[in-house]
C-alpha cells in the first residue's frame, strides 16, 4: 500500500541518497585537491612580498585620494563661511542652483577611490590565498602531510574503481552478494595462503567499518550544513532552518541504513532487508 514502510522509505531514500551522492561527490573531489601535493601551486616568499607591496601601495593611494577629498570639502566649507551668504529670495535661489566649484573633480576622485577599494579587496583575498597555500606547502613536508598525500592518491584510485564498478553494476543490473571486507579478506587469504578465520574477523571488521562510515558521514553532513545555514540564517528564519535540518538528518540517516547494508555480512544484511523491505 501507499502507507507501507517500504513505500515511505523508498521515497525518503531518494532524497537522502541524492544528498549523500552530492556530499560524497564533493568530498571525493575536494579531499584529494586539498591534501595532495600534486595540486599545490609553487608559492615563494618573493611572490607573497610582491603582492603585499602592491596591496600597501593601493592602500596608500586610497588614503591619499581620500585625503584630497577631505581637504577639498574643508576648503569648500571654509569658502562658504568666509563669503557673505546671499540674502533675499533671489539669493536663495542662486545659492541652490549655482554649481559648487570642484564638485565634478570630487566625483571622479570618489569613483577612483571605489575602484581602488575593490582592487584592494581582491589583492587582500589573493594575499590570504597565497599565505594559505604557503602553509599547505609547509604542512605537506611534514610526516602527517606526506601521510595525507598518500591517502589522497589511494582514495583517488579507489574512487575511480568505485565509479567503474558502479557503472558495470548499473549496465548489467548486478547486485553485490559479498560485502567488501569479506571479499578483501578472502582475496588476501587465498593470495598469501595463510590460516585465517574469515567469518569471525570479517564480521568484526565490517561492524567497525560501518561505525566509522556512520560517524564520519554524519559529521561531514553536519559540518557542511552548518556552514550553509550560517550563510543564510537570520533571527526570523532560525526555526525553519532547525526544522529543515531535522528533516534532512532523518532522510540522511535512513539513506545511510539503506546503503550500509552492502558493507555488512549477508546474515545481518537480511535482518535490515526484512525491516525495510526489498528496496
Amino acid at each position: 500500500g501507499i502507507l507501507s514502510i517500504e513505500q515511505l522509505i523508498s521515497r525518503v531514500g531518494v532524497i537522502g541518497v541524492t544528498l549523500m551522492a552530492l556530499l560524497s561527490g564533493f568530498g571525493a573531489v575536494n579531499c584529494p585537491y586539498t591534501y595532495m601535493s600534486y595540486f599545490l601551486r609553487n608559492v615563494t616568499d618573493a611572490d607573497i612580498l610582491a603582492l603585499e607591496r602592491r596591496l600597501l601601495q593601493t592602500m596608500d593611494m586610497i588614503v591619499s585620494k581620500k585625503k584630497r577629498i577631505a581637504v577639498a570639502h574643508r576648503t569648500m566649507f571654509q569658502r562658504g563661511e568666509v563669503h557673505n551668504r546671499p540674502t533675499g529670495f533671489w539669493g536663495m535661489i542662486k545659492s541652490v542652483t549655482a554649481s559648487v566649484p570642484g564638485s565634478e573633480n570630487l566625483s571622479l576622485i570618489q569613483q577612483e577611490v571605489d575602484a581602488l577599494e575593490e582592487l584592494s579587496r581582491q589583492l587582500f583575498l589573493e594575499t590570504a590565498d597565497l599565505h594559505a597555500t604557503k602553509e599547505r606547502i609547509e604542512y605537506s613536508k611534514t610526516f602527517q602531510g606526506k601521510y595525507f598525500n598518500f591517502l589522497g592518491y589511494f582514495f583517488s584510485i579507489y574512487c575511480v574503481w568505485k565509479i567503474f564498478m558502479a557503472t558495470i553494476n548499473i549496465v548489467f543490473d548486478r547486485v553485490g552478494k559479498t560485502d567488501p571486507v569479506t571479499r578483501g579478506i578472502e582475496i588476501t587469504v587465498n593470495y598469501l595462503g595463510i590460516q585465517f578465520d574469515v567469518k569471525f574477523w570479517s564480521q568484526h571488521i565490517s561492524f567497525i567499518l560501518v561505525g566509522i562510515i556512520i560517524v564520519t558521514s554524519i559529521r561531514g553532513l553536519l559540518i557542511t550544513l552548518t556552514k550553509f545555514f550560517y550563510a543564510i540564517s537570520s533571527s526570523k528564519s532560525s526555526n525553519v532552518i532547525v526544522l529543515l535540518l531535522a528533516q534532512i538528518m532523518g532522510m540522511y540517516f535512513v539513506s545511510s541504513v539503506l546503503l550500509i547494508r552492502m558493507s555488512m555480512p549477508p546474515e545481518y544484511r537480511t535482518i535490515i532487508t526484512e525491516v525495510l523491505g526489498e528496496l
